[in-house]
């Protein structure tokens, strides 16, 4: 099962179609995730990101209900 994490755009840097990329929160821990599939996102915006790559914007409410979701499934820690 292929699994996308959401996570909040903290900052964001490079030009042109492919070099676009950001520095993404997922609930405390921040890595880099290509951003080139979602020209649209900016900071403070969430998005679903598999392998590295941002592959769709999602509002709020949506990113908390993907959390909980794993935090059912015992995917993710207590405060995450």
């Amino acid at each position: 099962m292929c699994l996308s994490v959401p996570g909040k755009v903290l900052s964001v840097s490079g030009d042109g179609p492919l070099a676009r990329h950001g520095r993404v929160d997922f609930g405390g821990t921040v890595r880099e995730a290509n951003l080139s599939f979602v020209p649209e996102a900016g900071v403070g915006d969430w998005v679903l990101v598999h392998v590295g790559v941002a592959i769709t914007q999602i509002d709020e409410q949506e990113a908390g209900r993907v959390f909980e979701y794993l935090r059912e499934a015992g995917e993710l820690e207590e405060g995450a």
